[in-house]
């Protein structure tokens, strides 16, 4: 694969306008990668976008609910 570096905006659509045209003979399938600044995201979106995400389905199985509020020790943060 040969790989091209450009920019553009990523608009409200989900669309992606190129800030220059990449010259081609014909219409063919590519692979994008984007690469966008980071946003600071406050807990609560993080904590909404993580208790609703099915990759983290499987922690409602009883079977993972192996500790108590008795194990281990507390953390503090002094250093």
């Amino acid at each position: 694969m040969r790989a091209i570096e450009t920019t553009g905006i990523l608009n409200t659509q989900g669309q992606i306008q190129l800030d220059h045209p990449i010259p081609q003979d014909k219409a063919r399938s590519v692979r994008v990668i984007l690469l966008m600044p980071e946003e600071e995201v406050n807990e609560q979106t993080w904590l909404n976008a993580v208790s609703n995400n099915p990759s983290f389905a499987f922690l409602n199985d009883p079977e993972e609910d192996i500790y108590t509020l008795k194990d281990g020790q507390p953390v503090t943060n002094e250093g």
